[in-house]
């Protein structure tokens, strides 16, 4: 049987179908609205956690009448590249989707992952100002609606080695999630190699890689200390998770559980970035505090990054029209040229 064919029956067979029953009763005799939400990440992730909070409080605020399941580690069967998709064809009610693995249908939600065009938290929020008109353009076009956003904490480079110079770590072998990651680091001298997560501790006992590019959250999930000594906070990178809803459960709310939804995704979204930064900082002393050493990156070094990664930028505005006004005013707004 086609898996998603078998997805989608054993959705409709069960929860989605009481989801989209309800639906059709009148309002006094509505039953609760059943919302399951497919998440790749584990079920103790901070993320996971987090959505889990802002589900009770809409099942609070809707006096039970919106009720958000979450089925974690991809326990729907659906990647999360495919999460896009699958929301707006129907499969799913809700889902946790990582932007930039949506790239390939949505080109611009590649725009954050850019190496090195955002440098904090607060211009990821200035970027965002700029992108949100395109986020929901995406979200209408994938039938569709994005809630909230998250971003995830700062992402660094992990290494067995410390060095002064990109020289120094020329051919280094170093992880990426996707392909842009790979292609930032085989720009950086690197060689960058695509791994996904759940192959990455066996790659790196084995010595097939002997760094890795991603958030200090998920070293600490992945206990780098035990592999590798050094990080290299260098915010390449940014990315962004939307909870996303399909249009066909949004519409199927009523009219006060609709209001309630975006006012708790309102609210719930400073919290999300809150809670990224603290969660951030606290992974950072967790690395520490097992023997890990924070490299203090050497401004020339920095600069030689930036400077060597700047043709992506320049292919990427190219290739994506309406990514290069964006940039622009987003440059202009934080105050640098490139």
């Amino acid at each position: 049987m086609n898996p998603t064919a078998n997805r989608r029956s054993v959705l409709l067979g069960g929860a989605a179908l009481a989801t989209l029953g309800s639906f059709g009763l009148p309002r006094m005799a509505r039953a609760a609205t059943r919302l399951d939400l497919s998440e790749v990440l584990p079920e103790d992730n901070w993320q996971t956690i987090e959505i889990r909070k802002f589900a009770a409080d809409v099942a609070e605020r809707t006096g039970g009448e919106v009720e958000i399941v979450i089925h974690s580690g991809g326990a729907l069967g659906f990647k999360g590249p495919e999460h896009l998709q699958a929301v707006g064809n129907g499969l799913v009610p809700m889902a946790d989707l990582l932007g930039a693995q949506a790239a390939g249908n949505a080109p611009i939600l590649k725009l954050e992952n850019l190496p090195f065009l955002v440098k904090s938290p607060e211009e990821l929020k200035t970027l965002h100002s700029f992108l949100r008109p395109e986020f929901d353009k995406v979200a209408t076009k994938f039938n569709q609606k994005f809630l909230t956003t998250m971003p995830s904490p700062q992402n660094s480079i992990f290494m067995k080695e410390e060095a002064t110079s990109l020289d120094a770590l020329a051919g280094t072998k170093v992880r990426a999630a996707d392909m842009t990651g790979k292609e930032t680091f085989d720009y950086l001298g690197f060689t960058g190699v695509q791994i996904p997560w759940g192959e990455l501790i066996p790659a790196l006992a084995t010595g097939r890689v002997d760094g890795v590019g991603t958030s200090s959250t998920s070293a600490v999930d992945g206990k780098f200390w035990e592999f590798m000594g050094y990080i290299y906070p260098t915010n390449h990178i940014w990315a962004t998770n939307f909870l996303s809803i399909g249009l066909e459960a949004w519409n199927g709310l009523s009219p006060e559980a609709q209001e309630a939804l975006a006012a708790a995704s309102e609210e719930w979204t400073p919290k999300f970035w809150e809670a990224s930064k603290a969660k951030g900082d606290a992974a950072n002393a967790t690395l520490v505090e097992n023997g890990m050493k924070m490299v203090e990156i050497p401004d020339d070094m920095l600069a030689e990054m930036q400077e060597r990664t700047k043709p992506m930028i320049a292919a990427y505005a190219k290739e994506v029209p309406e990514a290069g006004p964006i940039i622009e005013d987003f440059l202009a707004a934080v105050g640098r040229s490139a």
